[in-house]
């Protein structure tokens, strides 16, 4: 277990450690970002403060400081930090940890944390594994997720602690991590003399996306490739060193789903620019086009339906481009799409429908289907009755049965669609009050 509490113990053994370990801030006062938390009177800062550890979940994404704040939130309060990760460790290691932090209290009265990195990666079991020590006092349990902890932790464990969000640092917080960085003699690069311009400065923080790890990962990168005593960062350098992708975009990610629901959210509020940019913004972080166009054709059917049926075959037809020709030509053909659903009237009146429908055929089950409709292709399903009394709406006046029901008589008329005033679905609107009307007059209520 002691290899657990120290993540870098064998690169210090060799006598060298990243830069972004050197660089972790030993105290609060060193942290960046995350001022929602610890500010002055911030629920976190306050617990700190007064030295009261309690469970909790530390949810954000990468670089954000979850690692460093557990360690830091240890020290303040004089216990012990113990560490596994998700991914490395399993019930054993639980276990082994537990058993340290029994033997601190016993031997020292000294309290332990147990800090748990990608929390999420345990499964249920592993998880489940943890709660007699929580309960028990044993050990104060961090952990530290990048996905959603409703959907990835168990409700016991979520119960017992309390979940804290960490935000992705902002561009000035950033600059600030690379400035003391470059400042620094002792732990960062300030011996070695480098000199980079602050739009350089700017330009990296940007590329590191919110991450502070990333962002000292990349700058120790860029002064390693500077020859000469004298380090001067040049543009060329920095260009080399972030060409790489920027933006951060997991598949199966918390971001993933936002950025989609972004995406939906903007075209249903008829903003073209905003469901541009998510459109883009998904795209430079490497999400498949043929998923998107896919996701676009739902969008045609559930915000804007039959207000502009055009728009579907616009969005199918730019699912065809992209399986046609790939990138980029598909690429616009789906910004091509998305513009044009945002811009369209929009409607959810068949969205709404669908859903009613469902709801009722659920809801009866299997009801007979009126004689009347059946169809008769034998002679015994003739003899039968089998659609006897049917009307053949082309036969009638305005090739409309008027008065007819179509629905089984358990169940009675009912109404599941509903236009809205917009686009094509005025016109629709008028023709069903029309229809309805030469119903009434043949007797038919509804």
């Amino acid at each position: 277990m002691s290899n657990n509490q120290d993540l870098f113990a064998n690169d210090s053994a060799r006598g060298w450690r990243p830069l972004a370990d050197r660089m972790r801030p030993s105290d609060l006062a060193g942290f960046f970002g995350q001022s929602h938390l610890l500010g002055k009177d911030k629920p976190l800062q306050q617990a700190v403060d007064a030295g009261k550890l309690h469970s909790m979940i530390f949810w954000g994404p990468p670089g954000t400081g979850k690692t460093t704040l557990a360690r830091m939130i240890a020290t303040r309060c004089n216990a012990q930090f113990l560490s596994i990760s998700a991914v490395l460790s399993g019930v054993k290691e639980i276990r082994q940890a537990i058993d340290q932090a029994r033997l601190e209290q016993q031997q020292h009265q000294r309290s332990s944390v147990l800090f748990v990195d990608e929390v999420h990666r345990f499964n249920k079991s592993q998880q489940d594994a943890f709660l007699p020590y929580v309960e028990d006092g044993t050990v104060t349990f961090i952990g530290a997720t990048t996905e959603n902890p409703s959907f990835e932790l168990n409700n016991a464990l979520l119960s017992r602690a309390r979940v804290y969000v960490l935000k992705s640092l902002s561009e000035e917080e950033l600059m600030a991590v690379i400035d003391r960085a470059l400042v620094d003699a002792d732990r960062g690069l300030g011996h070695q003399g480098v000199v980079m311009e602050e739009g350089l400065r700017r330009q990296l923080a940007r590329a590191a996306d919110g991450d502070a790890r990333r962002v000292l990962n990349l700058l120790e990168i860029l002064v390693e490739m500077v020859e000469g005593d004298k380090k001067l960062i040049t543009d060329a350098a920095l260009a080399e060193v972030i060409s790489g992708g920027l933006r951060r975009f997991d598949k199966q990610g918390e971001a993933f789903y936002d950025q989609i629901s972004a995406l939906h959210k903007s075209v249903r509020g008829s903003d073209p620019d905003a469901a541009l940019y998510w459109l883009c913004r998904m795209l430079d972080g490497g999400c498949d086009p043929v998923y998107l166009a896919r996701r676009v054709v739902r969008m045609a059917s559930e915000d804007i339906g039959n207000a502009d049926p055009r728009a579907i075959t616009l969005c199918l037809n730019a699912w065809d481009v992209q399986e046609r020709l790939g990138s980029p030509e598909g690429e616009l053909a789906i910004a091509q799409a998305v513009v044009y659903l945002a811009c369209a009237p929009k409607s959810n009146a068949v969205y709404t429908a669908y859903h009613k429908a469902m709801a009722a055929a659920r809801e009866f089950g299997s009801v007979e289907v009126p004689i009347h409709l059946r169809n008769a292709p034998t002679k015994l399903m003739k003899e039968l009755g089998y659609g006897k009394a049917y009307r053949y709406a082309h036969d009638e006046p305005e090739a409309y049965a008027a008065g007819e029901s179509y629905f089984p008589e358990e169940i009675g008329e009912q109404t599941y669609y509903d236009p809205v005033p917009r686009g094509l679905e005025i016109k629709i609107a008028d023709k069903l009050a029309y229809l309805r009307e030469l119903d009434r007059k043949a007797g038919k209520t509804k």
